[in-house]
């Protein structure tokens, strides 16, 4: 079975967010545990926690059908030391709101070098990240999302996603979000139907559909290869319908958060109903 849903706010407090979820016919969602834009933010009031945890319940949204993403200020391969440490204590304090509200997962994008360090250097930092936050919280699994290559944005091939894993220590608590318009602005051509099932049998061979945690399905205002992050809504970019119908008919998708990330929010409801229509 499929669980689509979107990002939904969590304004006035992350208790709103299974609201406006349900009220958009989402069957799962995405949300941020805290304001993405500041390092810091105030601790999660008990009855915000409380209400997250019955609305949940309520509507019936279950921890592995809920992603929440972590901010966007935050990079774990950060060449710097004061950029690391204020990166790894943000992240840090993601993944232990994310255990407050018994949550299981985190997406993050995983890190960039900004011209500072080799690749690999970068991913190994991003990978120590990881572990020191693991080891500091319990249950919950470091999601790492695709990146489309902008700037110097790692994480956009399969292969330097496969290396960070490698190198995480707990394999039951790291996991992969693929986002649709990333992965077609990295270079894999998923527009065509031989080429969506060439890229997802090169993902398998070199991450494994064990790891897929969870999905983001945006279509995109850029082409294949333009290493440019423009999503765009549901059939009104570049991509065509062909990669939304090989993922609704695929039952390795199944069981996972489906998130919409689109532009226009107002559409959400609709675009829910036509992927499910696929």
């Amino acid at each position: 079975m499929k669980y689509i849903g979107a990002h939904v706010s969590a304004s006035g407090g992350v208790e709103n967010a299974p609201l406006n979820a349900q009220a958009i016919g989402a069957k799962a969602f995405a949300l941020f545990t805290r304001n993405q834009r500041q390092w810091k933010s105030a601790p999660l009031p008990e009855n915000s926690i409380s209400l997250f945890k019955e609305r949940c319940e309520e509507f019936g949204y279950l921890p592995k059908h809920i992603l929440p993403h972590d901010s966007y200020l935050i990079n774990l391969g950060h060449p710097e030391e004061e950029g690391l440490l204020k990166s790894r204590a943000a992240f840090l304090d993601e993944m232990q709101r994310c255990e407050q509200l018994g949550l299981d997962l985190l997406n993050f994008h995983p890190g960039s070098s900004l011209n500072e360090m080799t690749d690999e250097e970068c991913l190994t930092r991003i990978a120590e990240s990881v572990n020191w936050a693991l080891g500091k919280t319990n249950g919950v699994c470091a999601v790492i999302e695709n990146t489309a290559g902008q700037g110097t944005n790692l994480g956009y091939t399969f292969e330097q996603i496969a290396y960070i894993i490698d190198k995480v220590e707990d394999k039951s608590r790291v996991g992969v979000c693929i986002d649709t318009a990333h992965t077609l602005a990295a270079g894999y051509d998923i527009k065509t139907e031989d080429g969506f099932k060439e890229t997802f049998r090169h993902f398998d061979e070199v991450i494994g559909f064990s790891y897929l945690k969870g999905m983001h399905l945006n279509d995109s205002k850029k082409d294949m290869g333009s290493r440019v992050d423009r999503h765009d809504s549901i059939g009104k970019g570049v991509m065509g319908i062909i990669p939304f119908q090989m993922i609704m008919n695929d039952s390795r998708f199944d069981d996972i958060p489906l998130i919409l990330e689109t532009p226009d929010e107002s559409i959400w409801a609709d675009e829910i109903k036509y992927l499910y229509s696929l």
